[in-house]
This record gives C-alpha cells, structure tokens and sequence, in this order.
C-alpha cells in the first residue's frame, strides 16, 4: 500500500528523522514515498542524507526526495506532517528575551504566554498557507497532522480557516502517565504488591487525560482495578525525586486534586502564581533539568542542540546507521494514526481535536485533548462529560487567550492581539495594561519579518507609538535581568566535554525526554 507523506519542516533532525523510522516498522508502510521539504537546504540536505542511509542500510523500499518547493512536496500526498518552526531560533529569542524585559519570566515560551502568542503570530500563516496547498494539491481527504506548536491556537486555525481536517499531536500526556507508573510502582513495591526488582509499563495503568493541549488533567487513572485519583498526590509526595522537581505540578494536585500533563516548567507558565515574583520563582523549579522551570530553557537546548548538529553532522554520517525495528518505536502518536487508517488496526491516543461536545463544560469549537480511537473508520473521539470546575475554569481562561491569538493572526488585527496578551495569566499577573501594550508593539516590530498577516502600516504604527514613549519620557520602565534562572547556552567546545550527551540533545525529538523519568 504506497503511500506519500509529505514532511514539512524537515530540517527538524528530531522528528524528522524519528517519525520515519516509526513509520518504517510497520511492515505495510515499508515502501512509503517521504517528501521532506524545508526553507533551509542545507539542514534538509543534512536530514536527507541521514535517512537514505537510514532506508539503505535497512534495506527497505521506501523512499526519499527533498524539496524547498513546499507545494510540490504536497501533490499527491495521503498525509501531511508539520514540524515547522516558523522564524526558528532567532524569532524564538525574541519570544523569550523581550518580554523578560518586562518582567514576564518563561521556561518555553510556545503555548500561551507572551511567547506562545507571538509564535502563533508567525506559524497560523504558513500553516494556512499549507492548508491552501493540501485543499488544492493532496489527495482528496489528505489528513494533517500537525506537530507545530502553538498546538491548540494552530489546530484551531487550521480546522477553522485552513478548511482541512487536522490533528494536533503532542507527547505531554505519555511523559506524564510515565511519572504515574512510576509514583504507583514506588507505592506498589512498598506495600509488597509488586516484587522489589519489578517494574509496571505505561500499558499496566489505565488512564483517561481531559482538557486542552499542556493543561490536560487526568481524571481517570486505574491500576489493577483499583481508582488511583484520590491516592496520587500521597504518591507523588512519597516519590524520591518528584517533590523536587515536580513542584507546581504537586501543588496544583494538591489544590486541584488532578494532575497535570505538562512538565514542571511548561505549567507555571501558564498560570497566574508561580512565576509572577522573581524572588519565589526559585522556590517553584529545579535546575536539574531545563524543563524543570529553567528561564528560557527550551530556548537554550534547541540552540545547543541546532549548534552541535551542524558541527557534528560528519560524525553522523560516521556512525552505525539505527536497526529499523518495532522495539525502537517510539510512543509519537504520528506512525500508529497512519497505521491504523491504512490497515484497520486499532490505536488509542490522545488527539487535539475540535470540541464538539467532548468535554461538556468548555467551549464548542475549542481545541481540545481527550482519548480517541482510530482504524479504517477514521479517528473517533468520545464524549468525556464536564471537567471538574477548578480544571475547567483554569483551561477556559487559556481557551480565550487561544481564540484572541488566533483570530489577531487571521486578521492581522494588533488590538486584539494586545487583548489576547492582556488576559494571558502569567503576563495579567505581571504586567499592568500600558506594559503589554508597549511590548506587543516591541515584539511586533522585532519580528516584522515573519508576520506577513500584519500591514506594514500596523508595524510603523508599533514602531512610532514606540519611538514617541522614548521622545515623550512616557516609555515603561524595563528590568535589566537574566530572569531568575538563566543558564548560559553551552559552546560546542563546552558540549564536546560530553559529546554523548550533547549529540543525544541533537537527535531528540522530545527534548524533555532526556530528563524525565520516562524509561521504557
């Protein structure tokens, strides 16, 4: 059954290269044409060389072909996957490092907050602009699985204005059901149910996770038919590392009662009372690990990352190419929705989805996170019912923000934008209202460049109103600050002291899964 997926964003060594591979253990998909396509030739010449040898060395029929033509890459295509990370790193630099000016202190900066605004700002155009290629170019009823962040404000663009059905595909809820095995494992050996040298997996705990994209609570969560929910935070405040790096994540469980999908970092970004005072943000994070709450953490791994690759990229090419095998195959949802649609077997994840009465108490047309089931039928998704008030008001506050953001990029509109950043938790809690005006208008006009949606008339407007505060003394005053736990991005020459480290670092997909107690 030869199909054609078109990867765009391939320059993306770590999903690029992984999601392939995924796709190649299934033994119908073997002989899949990949059309990689990305803006840089030079990483897409990189990545294509490191998968054709991938395929050869295999021995397996698939094929590659590179392209910068994004259009091309799409023609005929039965799936199209987006990694694309539109303005790169030096976009995402300033996602970071202007609104640390103002206060506004991210570990990732790519869902909500001020960060996660403007990175929709620039991705939902050339998502759309690829959604306009697959309407006219792809096979018909070409599914997109989109792995871009913003996750939930691009699936919403997508499904809504891009007219093409679209997936959003993350791996929070499968890092975070681990941590559960894990805590219940600790428990379980404890209380002598389980040996003291046996483990539990993934598929031993059954779970169902509700809510929106990184603010997903499990609601459901059994093991050996016994309900785990009101035992969890007695686990995790029993677990021998949780309590120090999980410390957001324990204390909304224990304010909530649920638990969180996303990591330590990744959740006190998106709500009012953890990073909001630079002298507690210490008492809320841990530096074992950038995901743990570090200041611009994700930021400097990709940069450490990025770099490594380029100057390693012959050492690469060097080492013994992977074996292509199911024991390899990582828990990315990508290959197992193909493979279920295209031969019937079943597979159980959890999707973003558009709500549609799923989960009862947030609004219709939302993107949500839930449990769904796909085969030859196609993906489908289950009513879930309310969400507990507390999650439910939490996520409907980012919903909001998500459908502002959203409808500013469709509409290159800057006040609605600025209303978006205005009722964003982290940046209400920070920043008074004529702050987060005068830093939209910094964030507008440093990255002019990858907002074609916006006028330039709207940008000189940003631009102007900014040079009058200067002439009229009426500019805020800014922080001159790292924020409270910067780490310097390593040199190559740094990274090369533990060179299996750093190349590790380049070649993961999921960059928090170096850290996290994951192991499967």
């Amino acid at each position: 059954m030869a199909i054609k997926i078109a990867m765009i964003g391939a320059g993306s060594i770590g999903f690029t290269r992984k999601l392939m591979h995924d796709i190649l253990t299934v033994p119908e998909l073997q002989d899949t044409t990949f059309v990689f396509m990305d803006i840089s030739e030079r990483n897409l010449e990189m990545v294509k060389q490191l998968c054709e040898r991938d395929i050869q060395a295999n021995k397996l029929p698939a094929k590659v072909v590179a392209t910068l033509d994004q259009r091309e890459a799409i023609t005929d295509a039965d799936y199209v996957i987006s990694t694309i990370r539109q303005g790169g790193l030096e976009a995402f630099a300033f996602d970071i490092d202007i609104p640390l000016k103002y206060g506004v202190d991210q570990c990732v900066g790519d869902t909500i907050c001020a960060g996660g605004i403007m990175y929709g700002q620039r991705t939902i155009p050339a998502l759309l602009n690829i959604c306009k290629d697959i309407r006219e170019v792809a096979k018909p009823d070409a599914l997109f699985l989109n792995y871009s962040n913003p996750m939930a404000m691009n699936t919403w663009a997508c499904n809504q204005y891009g007219g093409v059905q679209t997936v959003g595909l993350c791996h929070g809820v499968q890092g975070a059901h681990w941590q559960i095995v894990r805590v219940i494992e600790h428990w379980a050996k404890g209380e002598g149910l389980i040996g003291k040298d046996e483990s539990l997996h993934r598929r031993d705990v059954d779970v169902v996770a509700a809510g929106i994209n990184h603010q997903t609570w499990f609601v459901k969560v059994q093991w050996r038919g016994m309900d785990m929910i009101p035992r969890l935070l007695e686990f995790f405040e029993a677990h021998p590392t949780y309590p120090q790096t999980e410390k957001v994540r324990i204390d909304v469980l224990r304010r909530f009662g649920y638990y969180s999908t996303e990591s330590n970092g990744h959740l006190s970004e998106y709500l009012p009372w953890y990073r909001k005072r630079v002298d507690e943000i210490p008492q809320w994070i841990d530096l074992s690990s950038w995901i743990n709450g570090e200041t611009g953490g994700y930021l400097r791994v990709c940069t450490e990352g990025r770099n490594w690759f380029e100057t390693d990229f012959p050492n690469w090419l060097e080492q013994d190419p992977p074996v292509i095998s199911a024991d390899q195959r990582s828990e990315e949802h990508g290959s197992y929705i193909i493979e279920a649609l295209e031969t019937g077997r079943t597979y159980r994840g959890h999707f973003n989805i558009v709500n549609q009465g799923n989960i009862t108490n947030l609004p219709d047309g939302c993107v949500i996170e839930i449990p769904g089931y796909v085969d030859k039928n196609g993906i489908n998704m289950p009513v879930i019912g309310d969400l507990s008030l507390a999650c439910a008001a939490t996520c409907s506050v980012s919903v909001r923000v998500q459908q502002m953001a959203m409808e500013a990029a469709v509409q290159g509109d800057v006040t609605l934008l600025k209303q978006a950043m205005l009722h964003d938790p982290l940046v209400g809690a920070v920043c008074n209202p004529e702050e987060v005006w005068q830093m939209t208008d910094e964030m507008l006009v440093a990255q002019a460049q990858w907002l074609p949606n916006y006028a330039e008339a709207e940008i000189n407007a940003a631009r102007e109103r900014l040079a009058a505060h200067e002439r009229n003394g009426t500019r805020v005053q800014l922080r001159e600050t790292r924020g409270a736990a910067r780490l310097d991005v390593k040199s190559v020459e740094e990274m090369a002291h533990n060179k299996a480290e750093a190349r590790a670092n380049a070649a993961a997909a999921d960059k928090g899964k170096m850290t996290k107690e994951t192991a499967h």
